[in-house]
């Protein structure tokens, strides 16, 4: 676990010498959550207890607060993913407890498909009888007053989250949805799976790169005839969104490769530089596999930069990402219109792929009305160069 933290102090929680009321517990909690989310916090009373009425309090607190979060697009893979960023084990569990005890009072056709497997994937599941406070607590071998230390944090930590774009309905809101058109191919899906996994394990940089080649190729081709299939269709689906956490550092050269490969794959993509994830806008099969392609890609990397006797610097290790992501790219670009020059509807693919991408950059252009766009600065010549060479070896198309 996490190491435990102390919350910077100045003045004592005080129940005025009397247990409160629920009501009370949660209005203190929050003002002291406030408080951490300002840089500061409340000492809390030496030999503190947790009587039935805080822990209360520290249920609704927590309910309060996780509602807004919700309501502002956070799912739970993000809520995850910026709780083990910015807070420790403690209070990233008690995060997970009260977003599962919001989801529960929804009926379960009420919340989407997606978020429910996120909350299986994050552990988000409830384990606790009631009050949660005494067994959380208890559980994690936490006093009374570190307990409610971790509770102001993880308030205090929910508080800083702003509004994100709206991927999914938030639960409650969801309505049965129509069947896919075409469900994903497990089977395609599976060996696109399989060439991905070889890749990352080769040890041969050549054989990883033409294995990557040959998915990138499967999954074009799939998608392909998947537009020309549904473009026959009364109701064609909407470009649906979904984000990509990346690990630091550079976040901003890595956020480059899902660009990149989201192009190829007829998807648009913004980064957000504050929470260090990137959005991507376009058709579900299509984000399947731009998530699957940009998984495998930072793995082999990563790997091929740490690997070159050159690429100690950060400096160095930038440049190659960006070099690395530009040059994938550009033979993302000519594998895709080999392809397509290849295909043998092409007269009729080309103005369905048109279609196609207004339609996502219609779904793009709602969601992101205001994007700005910035470079990234390359600062080594030699990491340019190996990240350059590096991509090269991919002979994507071929």
């Amino acid at each position: 676990m996490g190491k435990r933290k102390r919350v910077a102090v100045e003045e004592a929680v005080s129940w005025a010498g009397a247990v409160p009321t629920a009501e009370e517990a949660r209005d203190t909690l929050l003002a002291a959550a406030h408080g951490t989310a300002r840089g500061t916090a409340d000492r809390l009373a030496p030999g503190l207890e947790l009587p039935a009425e805080v822990a209360e309090g520290a249920h609704l607190a927590g309910q309060q607060v996780i509602a807004r979060v919700c309501r502002g697009g956070w799912l739970p893979e993000d809520l995850d993913q910026a709780a083990r960023r910015h807070v420790d084990e403690f209070a990233r569990s008690f995060v997970l407890d009260a977003l599962a005890a919001h989801v529960e009072q929804f009926a379960s056709a009420t919340v989407h498909p997606r978020w429910r497997e996120q909350l299986e994937d994050v552990g988000a599941v409830r384990w606790w009888p009631d009050p949660h406070l005494t067994h959380w607590a208890a559980k994690h071998i936490l006093t009374p007053a570190e307990a409610l230390t971790t509770v102001i944090e993880a308030l205090g930590f929910l508080l800083t989250l702003p509004p994100v774009t709206l991927v999914l309905p938030v639960p409650g809101t969801a309505t049965p949805e129509r069947p896919a058109h075409h469900a994903v191919d497990e089977k395609k899906l599976g060996r696109v799976r399989a060439l991905l996994a070889k890749a990352e394990s080769s040890s041969f940089p050549d054989e990883a790169e033409a294995l990557s080649a040959k998915a990138q190729e499967l999954m074009t081709r799939y998608a392909l005839d998947r537009v020309l299939v549904e473009a026959g269709e009364a109701a064609p689906e909407l470009p649906a969104a979904r984000r990509i956490w990346l690990d630091t550092p550079y976040v901003d050269a890595k956020s480059l490769l899902v660009h990149v490969v989201s192009k190829a794959d007829r998807c648009r993509a913004v980064f957000d530089p504050r929470w260090g994830f990137v959005t991507v806008v376009g058709d579900e099969a299509d984000l399947d596999s731009v998530e699957l392609m940009t998984t495998s890609l930072l793995v082999q990397a990563t790997r091929a930069m740490i690997a070159d006797p050159a690429g100690r610097s950060r400096a160095f290790r930038k440049s190659f990402l960006v070099s690395y992501a530009t040059r994938i790219g550009e033979r993302l670009d000519q594998a895709a219109e080999a392809t397509i020059a290849e295909a043998p509807d092409r007269d009729r693919l080309l103005p369905v792929l048109a279609s196609h991408e207004l339609k996502v950059e219609s779904a793009f252009s709602t969601r992101f009305p205001e994007v700005v766009h910035k470079s990234v600065t390359v600062r080594s010549h030699e990491g340019w160069g190996a990240g350059r060479e590096a991509a090269d070896r991919a002979r994507l198309g071929e």
